[in-house]
């Protein structure tokens, strides 16, 4: 049976077989029997690559953070995550950089990141998903918006709807107009200065 490790676009975490390109980490959300407890326990939600320096995880170890798998970064970033600063330095280096640009400041610390992060993703004392009304035409590509069919990505002139295992067939993007955004502001910011995300290869380009 396929372990409760995987993460949408919505933040949610849900069971599916796949692992994804990226892993993540909110600290340690589950209990001895690998149940999910919680969806969070601290703030700086990161992204990282499934294979560093040789280390060895069991997943869902008792008393260790658990491993949370996202079918790409731009899954990630729509679910509140940011790249390690660690195991992606120079991924994390560009997401900073794009973020001090479209700021017009100094390059930010980690803690003012993910401040701000959690503030643009967590309703407070509910816990719930933020997602904010912008115009369509005003999107970078690689954020994520609400479909009523679920979530969906932008890229260029199409909407690339999202599954647990690849983007599925391309879709016009909408009339201008406004959408529901998944992706929190501060990473939206970044995509439009510039910060390029990895995708899995059913994008297609």
């Amino acid at each position: 049976m396929a372990r409760r490790n995987r993460v949408t676009p919505e933040g949610e975490i849900i069971a599916h077989p796949g692992r994804g390109l990226l892993m993540g980490n909110r600290g340690i959300l589950h209990d001895d029997g690998g149940r999910i407890v919680a969806r969070f326990r601290h703030r700086n939600w990161v992204c990282c690559v499934t294979e560093f320096r040789g280390r060895k995880r069991d997943l869902m170890a008792p008393g260790r953070y658990t491993e949370l798998f996202f079918l790409d970064e731009a899954v990630a970033l729509a679910a509140g995550h940011r790249p390690c600063g660690e195991c992606r330095r120079e991924a994390y280096g560009r997401y900073r950089a794009a973020w001090a640009a479209a700021a017009g400041t100094g390059l930010p610390a980690p803690g003012e990141m993910d401040r701000a992060l959690h503030a643009a993703r967590i309703v407070p004392r509910r816990g719930g998903k933020v997602a904010f009304a912008a115009p369509v035409e005003s999107l970078p590509d690689f954020a994520f918006i609400r479909t009523g069919a679920g979530p969906a990505m932008v890229a260029g002139d199409r909407l690339l709807p999202w599954a647990p295992d690849g983007y599925g067939a391309a879709l016009p993007r909408p009339a201008p107009g406004e959408v529901q955004v998944l992706t929190p502001r501060p990473s939206v910011e970044a995509l439009r200065a510039g910060y390029r995300p990895v995708l899995h290869p059913s994008v297609g380009c």
